[in-house]
């Protein structure tokens, strides 16, 4: 069984379609968080999200533009968050305002915690690759799952604590915003076989750049935003 794990969507629709077309055939697709923010699209991204059926939970873009506050976000941010609540037609809102803020998902013996933040700070807090391995066994004690799926920060990695037969920490990347100095788009996909072993693969996928940057300068957003999917930071 295959699933596949996205995040950080960030209203960048080409970015999201490349990786719909990368994932295939499997099981269901998630979503850890930030589904608008920053790109150009969120009205497209909510229903192709809605469309497809993919279960999300809140992020903290989602957040803050649901009620319309920014005030500690960056200007450039805050800026996308305030045309992003003006741009969201009110049906999409509603779905926005609908997303939890931790979901779990269970399938026979493999159970996923997903949370955009963290399990203690569901929507700010950054749990970074060099986080400490006591926080992070702390948290998935503390969820009590074999596998804990956490976005926010939009650098991609995972962490298999098989030896201490606790379960796997991971973080898909960012679909819409890499940071990892790669601009492609970044997902993962978590293969539970028969034998009940987890395997996750990291993947990265080439999308229109240059079409979105043009999205962006076009809605009149920051210039920063078009230019900074070039260098994937």
């Amino acid at each position: 069984m295959k699933i596949a794990i996205i995040s950080d969507i960030h209203s960048n629709l080409e970015a999201f379609n490349a990786v719909l077309r990368d994932i295939g055939e499997v099981e269901c697709v998630l979503c850890v968080g930030d589904l608008v923010g920053y790109g150009p699209d969120p009205n497209k991204v909510i229903e192709l999200l809605k469309i497809l059926g993919i279960k999300s939970v809140m992020g903290n873009h989602d957040y803050a533009t649901i009620t319309n506050s920014a005030q500690i976000f960056n200007e450039i941010a805050a800026e996308a968050i305030y045309w992003s609540h003006r741009t969201i037609t009110e049906e999409n809102m509603k779905l926005l305002a609908s997303l939890p803020e931790h979901m779990l998902v269970e399938f026979d013996n493999l159970s996923l915690y997903l949370v955009h933040g963290s399990p203690r700070d569901p929507l700010n807090e950054y749990v970074i690759p060099n986080t400490p391995d006591e926080l992070l066994l702390q948290f998935l004690s503390q969820t009590n799952t074999n596998c804990l799926i956490m976005g926010h920060t939009h650098l991609p990695f995972y962490i298999d604590f098989k030896e201490k037969n606790t379960g796997i920490v991971l973080n898909p990347g960012s679909v819409g915003q890499p940071r990892d100095h790669d601009p492609r788009a970044s997902y993962c996909i978590i293969d539970y076989d028969e034998d009940e072993k987890v395997t996750v693969t990291l993947k990265r996928v080439d999308y229109d750049i240059k079409k979105v940057s043009e999205k962006i300068r076009k809605a009149g957003l920051p210039e920063f935003l078009a230019e900074r999917l070039f260098h994937g930071r």
